[in-house]
């Protein structure tokens, strides 16, 4: 077992099976040392056989238990923080229903450093017999709290007029989403909120936000939120139905933090992903850029090792440190949707004058088993690539963090020349003899 870079992930009851989650809980309980722990998780299939071998891990190594049962991650970390307690999802986010993952989450509610990762990962290997006494396991909670503290982020604002439509991926905030926006004072629609076990991030969601896309168009919204199977990210979509990616998001929110003399240091925390549009968007404004590897615990790493405001990930995970220890599509939903209120403008006026896009291509290709040296093994490939396309483009290669896939990224002035070149790197990836599957 081999921690990535949003915790464990793979094919539930295959490759994540409840003896390893079992184990997993004995081992993060020792390494971690906490006596009490905050589990839930999302609505896939697996997900309660997942928890109830999480659970008894923990347990068995004398950890007092609080079980939220269906509940976003950001909610998870929000408990930790509030009892001072670990913290423990299952959960594989935006993954298709037949995977599911294991996220650990440090007393106080954050993301566990590599250091720690490895430490739980060599003490799964020697596991000796559990011994003393069990730790209490209590029945699920409320998230009255959690809800209360999302409404408060607006600072007694309100959303009255907005119409908006929330797409909940069929996920862990299905039962949440419309009572969160609802009492912040919007109008709202709630789709995709009829979890089965199977449907989650089925054709819905920030994966899919084809539907949403037209939701909003339909009911004539002002906004759609599009959350993912954990509600840890969201993509949204303007009045028009055009897709509002988290570069967008992040680069409308640091635009209204520093009119308002928020954004600390006029600085946000983006991944290496963030597209070559929003780094020369951020210059213009008068905003550092800090980057980072991808993954949004690097993000938070960052944030909070130079006290920022802002930060996030092109996906949608968002992070506002002062609300939360983790990304939280809800929150960063109302934050949001509080400029668009705020400034009487349409979502796609402030899209468009935050940030121009480039082009931008990725290309997947399924590889044997993770190569984190891909982009030295194409160095000269890479090399060649990128000089043509001079600095009105930017190439990245790099492994998933989740999945063995290699990722090839191209942004480039023109579509047609980041697919074109794209495709040629791609093509290296298949023909490497040390990368075949």
């Amino acid at each position: 077992m081999q921690f990535g870079t949003d915790g464990v992930r793979g094919r539930a009851n295959t490759e994540l099976t409840a003896s390893l989650a079992l184990d997993l809980g004995r081992a993060a309980a020792r390494v971690l040392g906490a006596s009490t722990a905050v589990v839930g998780g999302d609505t896939r299939i697996s997900t309660p056989m997942l928890e109830a071998a999480l659970v008894a891990g923990l347990s068995s190594e004398g950890v007092e238990v609080v079980r939220l049962g269906v509940a976003p991650t950001a909610a998870i970390a929000f408990e930790a923080a509030r009892l001072g307690a670990m913290g423990a999802v299952v959960s594989a986010s935006h993954n298709p229903y037949e995977d599911n993952g294991i996220k650990l989450f440090a007393t106080g509610g954050t993301k566990l450093p590599d250091e720690l990762e490895e430490r739980i990962e060599r003490a799964l290997s020697r596991l000796p017999a559990p011994a003393g006494e069990p730790g209490a396991v209590h029945g699920r909670r409320d998230l009255t709290a959690y809800v209360d503290h999302l409404v408060d982020v607006l600072g007694g604002r309100r959303l009255d007029g907005l119409r908006i439509v929330v797409d909940a991926a069929n996920g862990a905030a299905s039962h949440l989403a419309g009572d969160v926006f609802g009492r912040a004072g919007a109008q709202v629609v709630v789709i995709n909120a009829s979890p089965d076990g199977r449907n989650i991030n089925a054709g819905c969601g920030a994966t899919d936000p084809a539907g949403l896309r037209a939701a909003v168009t339909a009911e004539r919204a002002h906004v759609g939120i599009a959350l993912d199977g954990d509600a840890d990210r969201l993509i949204a979509v303007d009045e028009r139905g055009d897709i509002v990616d988290g570069d967008h998001v992040i680069a409308i929110c640091a635009g209204d933090m520093r009119r308002r003399g928020v954004l600390r240091d006029d600085t946000v925390v983006v991944t290496v992903m963030a597209n070559l549009g929003f780094h020369i968007a951020m210059r213009n404004a008068g905003v550092r850029v800090v980057q980072t590897d991808v993954g949004d615990r690097y993000v938070l790493e960052a944030l909070l090792e130079g006290n920022y405001s802002l930060g996030g990930e092109q996906s949608g995970h968002v992070i506002f440190p002062e609300h939360s220890t983790t990304g939280d599509g809800m929150l960063t939903a109302l934050v949001l949707l509080d400029v668009v209120h705020r400034s009487g403008s349409q979502l796609s006026q402030l899209a468009a004058t935050a940030m121009t896009q480039l082009p931008q291509v990725l290309v997947n290709i399924e590889v044997g088993r993770r190569r984190a040296d891909v982009a030295a093994l194409l160095a000269a490939d890479i090399a060649e690539a990128q000089s043509a396309l001079g600095e009105n483009g930017r190439i990245l290669v790099r492994p998933s963090g989740t999945e063995p896939l290699i990722r090839v990224m191209v942004e480039a002035p023109t579509r047609e020349l980041a697919r074109s070149t794209a495709d040629a790197l791609a093509a290296r990836v298949r023909d490497h003899p040390e990368l075949r599957r």
